[in-house]
């Protein structure tokens, strides 16, 4: 793995998913001698914000929002 002229790196996407790094999740680096450690910020209080806005308009679904509601409600 190199970085780049930007000085980025693609972190591997078995470590994002056991990590549950999404796109939008906050890092921090660690240096410990010649080592870095990459972690998850501790307070991710608007990650579902964020996630919804990253879904925001996304969907494909020909439905109106009323069907969509029915589907989503309890009826039995």
């Amino acid at each position: 793995m190199r970085i780049t002229s930007k000085g980025q790196v693609t972190i591997p996407r078995d470590v994002r998913e056991q990590l549950g790094l999404l796109p939008a999740t906050e890092v921090e680096f660690e240096i410990d001698g010649d080592t870095v450690r990459i972690r998850k910020v501790a307070e991710a209080s608007h990650r579902g914000r964020s996630l919804i806005g990253l879904m925001r308009g996304t969907a494909n679904s020909r439905m109106s929002t009323d069907e969509i509601m029915a589907l989503t409600r309890d009826d039995g």
